[in-house]
């Protein structure tokens, strides 16, 4: 196939544009005129051999119409479009009939056609329509002259090479023609047995099962069945693929058919094909499959055509139910800080025709309402000519990553032993605090506080007993406190409290608040009770501190001198 426009008959739709070369020289080579439909009957590629064929037909392009091509039958209803219903309906698996099809220049053209519904991936949509057209002119017209002069049949059948065979139900015997000789590297004049036993002998033992249930339909004049395709081993040991059609031509006064007549055609270039086509199909469906990332392919208006198994998993939609639907509703991403729903990433890419990431805290959040931490890639998928056919979005679940992420930023800001944040941490509030502080128009407290008889739990119980002590002390401190307010352990037994946008009495009031629930507490370890109690300093943060100290300074100044008024009680620091 070649790169064309899409207003040429030989464009290709967006899924077999995405076939490597092997496939586009297969199916351009073929010998057979192929046309791919959609299942509405819109003409979605025609081959070369078609063009050849029929001519520069304007049914032919992207988007004509198979309708317009083959010509109604005498019930007044387009017969092809009554057997492509019947093999979307699963009645049948395929078809094969005559029809007569314009000609471009208007004149009508013989044809066997042969329709099979392929279910494809790779082409837009869930299925489509495979078509082959053999013209069959010379075929008809050795037909029509049969009773004038069975030689110019003969050679009419010949010159497009198709092999005759004549079946005389009754005494069961066969005649072949010599071209059925030469397709199967028979001479010519070696005589052949019509022994059935013999020919299935020669057939692929896969498909003599098919044959032996098919050939009396044939024989019959089963119109379901008036075509067989089968292989069948050459003298060389290779094999040939046949398409056999053959009808009744002859019936007893009960009308029974006693005579079969018909014609074998070598398909072989045409099943090695379809053969490479499917193989093809199989290798990228394996391909998408190991893939572990998530995949969803689209095509030009954001709507999916494709998902692997991993995308499956991720999104909790089946690839059958998201088939058609935009990949929005398939996708949805919302940013992980403030729970907004995010715009499509496919669209965008779409839109801009450029490859789009999306790295930030963004959340997949599937049906089943179980969310994903995800990073993924859109990438816009072109034709050779530019025009955008569609994207490919890539994803992967970095949810792990990412706890782990915030679990590390976490440690690096908080105590382990309390949970509370550390002094770095303290610090870098404090901080900001104290720039807010210095337009003069926000007070701030700082609360320094210091245990009191911590040293002997420490000393006389253990270690474990001190820093379980701690844990609670740290909760008692936190639970005193407003929500808004940071309570930090900057120290071995010292804590720190930022009461923002408090007024100094506030802050005192809940220092004392602080010292009051510190000195009620009881700690049982070992079968002992413990008491402690805490002093604590006060400073409010302002434009500019008091003293040279510092805030911090202040504030541990005055739990200094808490600590010398004799200890549980809370000082708010003053300048001398």
């Amino acid at each position: 196939m070649n790169s064309a426009s899409p207003n040429t008959a030989t464009a290709k739709p967006g899924r077999l544009a995405r076939l490597d070369n092997i496939l586009d020289r297969v199916l351009d080579a073929a010998p057979v005129g192929m046309v791919v439909c959609d299942l509405t009957g819109v003409v979605l590629y025609s081959n070369p051999a078609i063009k050849a064929m029929l001519g520069h037909s304007a049914a032919l392009t992207i988007g004509g119409k198979l309708t317009d091509l083959v010509r109604d039958d005498a019930e007044g209803e387009n017969a092809v479009t009554l057997h492509v219903q019947r093999l979307i309906r699963g009645e049948v698996g395929s078809y094969r009939g005559e029809y007569q099809v314009r000609h471009a220049d208007g004149a009508q053209v013989w044809v066997m056609l042969a329709i099979s519904l392929l279910r494809a991936d790779f082409v837009e949509g869930t299925e489509c329509l495979i078509l082959q057209m053999t013209s069959i002119e010379r075929q008809k017209a050795a037909e029509a002259a049969l009773a004038a002069s069975e030689s110019r049949l003969n050679f009419a059948l010949e010159s497009a090479r198709q092999g005759v065979w004549d079946h005389d139900i009754v005494n069961d015997t066969m005649y072949y023609s010599r071209m059925w000789r030469v397709m199967r590297g028979i001479p010519a004049g070696e005589p052949v047995s019509g022994d059935q036993e013999e020919w299935l002998s020669r057939v692929h033992p896969d498909d003599v099962p098919y044959l032996l249930e098919n050939v009396p339909r044939q024989d019959r004049g089963d119109d379901n069945f008036d075509s067989l395709e089968y292989r069948e081993r050459k003298r060389d040991g290779s094999y040939v693929w046949i398409l056999s059609r053959g009808r009744p031509v002859e019936w007893d006064e009960n009308g029974k058919p006693t005579r079969t007549l018909g014609t074998d055609t070598d398909i072989t270039r045409l099943k090695t094909a379809e053969i490479e086509l499917a193989a093809e199909k199989e290798r990228l469906r394996v391909t998408l499959e190991s893939i572990a990332d998530g995949m969803i392919s689209t095509d030009a208006e954001g709507k999916v055509i494709l998902m692997n198994s991993a995308a499956e998993l991720l999104t909790g939609v089946n690839s059958a139910e998201a088939l058609g639907r935009p990949v929005r509703d398939i996708f949805p991403l919302f940013n992980g800080e403030t729970g907004q729903r995010q715009d499509c990433v496919v669209g965008r890419c779409l839109t801009s025709g450029n490859v789009t990431v999306v790295d930030g805290d963004m959340v997949l959040v599937g049906p089943n309402g179980i969310e994903r931490d995800i990073r993924c890639t859109a990438a816009p998928v072109k034709a050779q000519s530019g025009r955008l056919d569609g994207a490919v979005l890539v994803f992967q679940d970095v949810t792990q990553s990412r706890a782990m992420q915030r679990e590390l930023a976490h440690s690096a800001a908080h105590d382990d032993l309390t949970g509370l944040p550390n002094r770095a941490a303290f610090e870098r509030a404090l901080s900001a605090a104290i720039g807010s502080a210095r337009g003069g128009q926000t007070t701030h407290c700082l609360l320094y506080i210091d245990l009191d008889r911590f040293k002997p739990v420490n000393d006389s119980a253990g270690h474990a007993a001190g820093d379980a002590l701690l844990r609670q002390i740290g909760q008692t401190i936190r639970g005193s406190c407003r929500r808004h307010d940071l309570a930090a352990r900057i120290g071995g037994d010292e804590f720190a409290v930022l009461l923002l946008d408090c007024p100094l009495a506030s802050g005192k009031a809940l220092a004392d608040k602080i010292v009051r629930s510190i000195g009620a507490l009881l700690f049982d370890w070992a079968g002992r009770t413990y008491r402690v109690g805490a002093s604590v300093g006060v400073t409010t943060i302002t434009s500019t501190p008091a003293s040279t100290l510092g805030f911090m300074g202040e504030a541990d100044a005055a739990c200094y001198a808490a600590k010398a008024r004799g200890r549980g009680t809370a000082v708010v620091f003053q300048t001398l």
